[in-house]
């Protein structure tokens, strides 16, 4: 099973932020305004927060002494077991991404059905009890050692499940996820598996990213408030006081959490693909959406590789970084973190470098060596956590890239890391 567990964390996200996405964000942006009528319209009418951060004493918004227990920058990413327990690790990833369960018989029984087996809680196979991915995941990378002593890591959960609503409401990546929530059978399957997931973490100490892409797709309709969404009918124990609107949904999906995961902290994901030109206007909407109300702010650097986007085939980009690019980023992240007055997580940063050949899963990046050498620069933004790892199946792992990323882990860990800021 283990084998099984590995294979499933693993595997790389190929359908998030290629060219057809890029395409879809730009019609989508489009048809923004007659789309948020027809929802208007249209729709279905049927505890305790945990201290993920410490703040900064006398410190500026967003900046923090501690997070998930560390003084230091955190690092992490998507990995197998052997790279994992081959460096300091300190944070681990796997996606959530399938359909919710269709009918609650599948929170309850005592073992998957085969039939079940292309829904998430049912990874990896018909012989596990529903909800063993998370479980399983969540109590192994706790026992994680280094150099023969116990290293506990902390597992980080992408929660990526509107993206298969929006395929169940019949329009697929952003328009469909928008229609989704209005729709009173859909929003209600989603809040029921959501729901199952938190059970699963429990008193688990685990992170959770909430929805990569979907606030985009709200950013792009307007006011988060007037975007509708069956919110209190579709969970009305434990959203019945929260407005029928995408703000209210993302308020919410962070006090269920409180609820059902106590021990667990919670990031709002920033898509803000207008970021360069429109900063504050990304911040003023987090600040609608909530943020305030969660533990973090993630954010993407770039989903593959440089040497792979600059392949004519795959639209021939420049996303190689130079110090002006780095500098604009993480200024990008160092207002976000000062607005909403969270600390931000780097998630899924490609992890190519310049001494590979730019074939398969060996293509050429410079984001790992410029981020472990200007770690001040990290720390300055409110960056708590750098987590590496492959978007798609044909980029850079940890395991094809020579060996790069764990010996700068490894120098980086020897060296006291560097102190949150």
């Amino acid at each position: 099973m283990q084998q099984l567990l590995n294979d499933c964390a693993l595997a790389p996200e190929s359908g998030r932020d290629g060219d057809g996405t890029r395409l879809q964000r730009a019609l989508f942006r489009s048809v923004s305004t007659v789309l948020l009528a027809c929802l208007a319209a249209c729709g279905d009418g049927g505890g305790g927060q945990p201290t993920g951060s410490t703040p900064t004493p006398g410190g500026p918004p967003g900046s923090s002494l501690t997070f998930m227990g560390s003084d230091t920058v955190m690092i992490g990413g998507g990995m197998s077991d052997e790279t994992a327990a081959s460096a300091p690790f300190d944070v681990r990833y796997a996606y959530v991404h399938s359909k919710p369960a269709p009918s609650p018989d599948y929170y309850e029984a005592a073992l998957c059905k085969d039939a079940w087996t292309s829904w998430w809680g049912c990874w990896p196979g018909s012989t596990t009890a529903p909800g063993t991915y998370v479980t399983w995941w969540n109590d192994h990378v706790a026992q994680a050692t280094w150099q023969g002593a116990p290293r506990p890591q902390i597992f980080f959960w992408t929660w990526y499940s509107l993206r298969d609503l929006g395929d169940l409401a019949g329009s697929g990546d952003g328009p469909g996820e928008v229609v989704a929530i209005t729709r009173l059978d859909l929003l209600t399957r989603y809040m029921d598996d959501y729901r199952f997931f938190l059970r699963k973490i429990g008193n688990s100490r685990v992170m959770v990213d909430l929805e990569p892409d979907f606030w985009g797709y709200v950013r792009s309709l307007g006011d988060p408030h007037q975007v509708p969404a069956q919110v209190a009918a579709a969970n009305p124990a434990d959203c019945g006081k929260h407005e029928d609107s995408a703000a209210g949904l993302a308020r919410c999906l962070i006090s269920m959490a409180r609820k059902y995961a106590p021990n667990t902290t919670v990031g709002m994901h920033l898509s803000c693909w207008d970021w360069q030109s429109n900063a504050r206007k990304c911040g003023e909407d987090y600040l609608d959406l909530g943020a305030k109300d969660a533990d973090f702010l993630v954010a993407d650097v770039s989903d593959r590789d440089a040497g792979w986007y600059a392949l004519p085939a795959n639209g021939g980009y420049d996303n190689y970084w130079n110090d002006e690019k780095a500098a604009q980023a993480l200024g990008f992240y160092k207002a976000m973190a000062e607005t909403v007055g969270k600390p931000v997580v780097l998630w899924q940063i490609p992890l190519g470098n310049m001494a590979l050949d730019n074939t398969l899963n060996h293509y050429r990046d410079d984001k790992v060596d410029w981020f472990f050498g200007h770690m001040d620069q990290v720390a300055d933004a409110h960056i708590a956590a750098l987590l590496f790892g492959a978007g798609h199946h044909e980029q850079t792992a940890a395991e094809t890239d020579g060996g790069n990323f764990v010996r700068k882990t490894i120098q980086y860990r020897l060296s006291g890391g560097v102190k949150l800021k």
